[in-house]
């Protein structure tokens, strides 16, 4: 399904990415664009805090309750997710070519999506949250994989360069 959304949205949606000539302007434009990726980490963040707040637990360090426990392990699990996928982004960022520097506000946007989607199943029943983290871990999987293609094989001479 993240292939089929990604070619959908490179090919309909009307934007382009800026003319991006070097490693430290691609490097700023991924920043930028998962600064938008934090989104839905906030969110959760957000919705832990009020979620703690209005828990009927009256001692703060006792056990916490399944409904502040879901937010706060979402959030967690998110955090590891965001940074494996920035880095991932800022490596792609060097390798991609100027036509295809459009796939890394795509990617941040499937990243925020998939992470909401995870949060809305993982909320609903542990059995339904598989197809959220998918979303999340193989175009983060694929990114990685792409990453050591570029770096060993296509370019191995630039390799620490």
């Amino acid at each position: 399904l993240c292939p089929c959304l990604i070619y959908g949205a490179y090919v309909f949606l009307p934007f382009d990415a800026p003319l991006l000539p070097t490693v430290s302007t691609r490097l700023v434009y991924t920043l930028r664009c998962a600064a938008f990726a934090t989104f839905p980490i906030m969110l959760g963040m957000i919705v832990s805090g009020i979620s703690r707040l209005c828990s009927s637990a009256l001692e703060p360090f006792e056990e916490l309750h399944q409904e502040v426990e879901i937010h706060r392990t979402y959030v967690s699990q998110s955090v590891h997710l965001f940074i494996l996928y920035f880095f991932n982004m800022a490596v792609l960022a060097t390798y991609l070519p100027q036509e295809l520097l459009k796939l890394i506000p795509l990617l941040t946007g499937l990243f925020a999506i998939s992470r909401l989607i995870f949060w809305l199943s993982y909320a609903i029943g542990r059995s339904f949250r598989a197809f959220g983290f998918s979303m999340t871990f193989l175009p983060l999987l694929a990114m990685l994989l792409w990453n050591l293609y570029g770096m060993f094989i296509l370019e191995p001479e630039n390799l620490l360069s």
